[in-house]
């Protein structure tokens, strides 16, 4: 009898059993399992998935502009941010802060060579020209000590 059960067992089809070994299920996957080949539901590099939806949102422009806040270093290069800061960004016009009027005017002579470099770094067109100015001076406009009217003139006579 128990013969008899186990001929039958062997003799059955295999279709109802999981398959513990490769390329027994005859081409079929089973649920849950991606196998040895590339399969759309492997893991994906996050940088291509991040590429991916920046291109389907269409939102390359944007990036671009991003880049040359958050890698300044990267796209001047490390002497000139050093001495520099983007701090404002309004229809393709950057405008950047320098650390003194000696470093504002330098780098208004490189205008040209740093719309370049910008422009291999993160593409055309994402800035159009340069503002550059120096540190920005203290108000005496306003303050604890702030006398109130035209302040003070000569009473002398």
């Amino acid at each position: 009898m128990l013969d008899a059960a186990l001929a039958r067992r062997r003799a059955a089809p295999r279709a109802g059993r999981r398959s513990g070994g490769g390329g027994e299920s005859g081409g079929r996957r089973l649920r849950g399992y991606s196998g040895p080949g590339p399969d759309p539901r492997d893991p994906q590099l996050f940088g291509a998935v991040l590429e991916r939806l920046i291109k389907q949102r269409g939102w390359q422009k944007p990036a671009a502009e991003a880049t040359v806040f958050g890698a300044w270093e990267k796209v001047v290069g490390p002497d000139i941010a050093a001495h520099s800061r983007p701090v404002k960004l309004d229809a393709g016009v950057l405008t950047v802060e320098a650390e003194s009027t000696a470093w504002a005017t330098q780098l208004r002579l490189l205008a040209g060579n740093l719309l370049k470099r910008i422009a291999a770094e993160v593409g055309n067109n994402v800035i159009t020209k340069l503002n550059i100015h120096g540190p920005a001076a203290p108000s005496w406009n306003r303050g604890p000590r702030r006398v109130q009217g035209r302040g003070p003139r000569d009473t002398y006579g």
